[in-house]
């Protein structure tokens, strides 16, 4: 259920089709004190050995409408890619495109505020998920549904207020621009390449993308790399041997493993360049 393939079963498991669905789900798990955890695609979390004790909600809001004026609502299951931009970019809409290659849904999208590089060839900024959005539904802390603009989110990189405030994303509106389809296909490939060039092939080398939060002005994958940590193994996890910010599953690793690796790369970035190297995904359940 997670990108990684890694970690134990939860106690309960709850597929939500519909905002309905979903908000009985997390009321009645509030009701009768249950600890939830709701998921998306699973693209930046790592699930512990022993499991979730409680209920595993899994988001599978479907359904997108396309507006006029290149307006376009999305349930918050829905798959970025292929889904959302195959289809966007098939009407000649651009805007999203250009996260083509990242697993993530919706909800997830919104999470973590999305970014990938301008196109190629300047790539001389980072593109954000906030810049395409209009507003979103919510479900709040207090199971009330209520419409909401994209200034809510108090978006930041990596982040969106959803992470503090216990608010659930139930669909998300889109402000999309026309561009021509054969332009929209073009950067697409451009995006696709130039992360198959330096990210896993998920079918091959599950993952979670970057582990570490970015460093102004130094990557820390690089860090990770002057410290001769790239490819290093432990068990059947991996510093990955092209991106040492990223740690993937080579079959059958646990989670003991990958954050046995991450305790490496911690303290030898630490104690050889002085940067103190923080965690960007999420940890759930027990280790």
């Amino acid at each position: 259920m997670t990108t990684f393939r890694i970690g134990g079963p939860a106690d309960l498991f709850y597929r939500a089709r519909s905002a309905t669905e979903l908000q009985r789900a997390i009321t009645c798990a509030r009701e009768l004190g249950i600890p939830f955890f709701v998921l998306g695609r699973g693209a930046n979390i790592l699930v512990g050995d022993r499991g979730f004790r409680g209920v595993v909600v899994k988001c599978d809001i479907a359904g997108v409408e396309f507006l006029p004026e290149g307006r376009v609502r999305a349930g918050a299951g829905v798959d970025t890619f292929p889904d959302l931009i195959n289809a966007t970019v098939a009407r000649g809409l651009g805007g999203i495109h250009h996260f083509v290659g990242i697993p993530s849904t919706v909800g997830g999208a919104v999470w973590q505020n999305l970014h990938f590089l301008s196109p190629a060839p300047a790539r001389k900024r980072t593109m954000f998920w906030e810049e395409v959005m209009e507003g979103a539904t919510i479900l709040t802390p207090g199971g009330e549904i209520r419409s909401v603009d994209t200034d809510y989110f108090r978006f930041g990189y990596d982040y969106s207020v959803i992470h503090d405030s216990g608010d659930l994303v139930l669909d998300v509106s889109l402000k999309l621009h026309p561009t021509p389809v054969e332009e929209l296909r073009r950067i697409v490939r451009e995006n696709l390449a130039w992360r198959d060039a330096r990210h896993p092939d998920l079918s091959l080398y599950p993952c979670v993308g970057s582990i570490f939060k970015k460093i102004e002005g130094i990557g820390a994958g690089r860090l990770i790399d002057e410290c001769g940590l790239k490819g290093y193994v432990r068990g059947a996890a991996e510093i990955f041997h092209k991106h040492a910010n990223i740690i993937v599953n080579l079959g059958g690793a646990t989670a003991a493993e990958v954050v046995a690796l991450i305790d490496l790369a911690r303290s030898t970035v630490a104690r050889e360049t002085g940067y103190e190297l923080q965690t960007e995904i999420c940890f759930v359940g027990e280790f």
